[in-house]
């Protein structure tokens, strides 16, 4: 698992009217590899805004749609539950994640 990876969810929320839901691993790359038990991550919608804090994805990084990546809607999911790998981001999609995860958060 790297951050950057994106991965189908089954039922991620009890709540959650979707039977799957897209996620990016947007944890630090040593969270990851470490031996704890979840990762942060993104989800990803069909629809978006257009947002700062939005990332456009689509058919380049494995998904069947034009899409966004939700940096305002953080969660922390088991990894046990990031099974299904669809793909990985490129290098300017994750740079671009990082500023629109900067501006989330209100970072420097």
């Amino acid at each position: 698992m790297r951050r950057g990876d994106i991965f189908r969810v089954h039922k991620p929320k009890q709540d959650d009217p979707k039977r799957y839901r897209f996620y990016v691993v947007v944890s630090r790359q040593d969270l990851a590899d470490s031996a704890y038990s979840t990762v942060v991550c993104a989800p990803i919608y069909t629809r978006g805004r257009g947002l700062s804090t939005q990332v456009p994805v689509g058919t380049d990084e494995g998904l069947k749609h034009d899409s966004w990546i939700m940096c305002d809607s953080l969660r922390s999911i088991s990894k046990s539950e990031l099974t299904q790998f669809i793909g990985s981001l490129p290098r300017e999609k994750i740079d671009e994640l990082n500023l629109a995860l900067a501006i989330a958060l209100d970072l420097d």
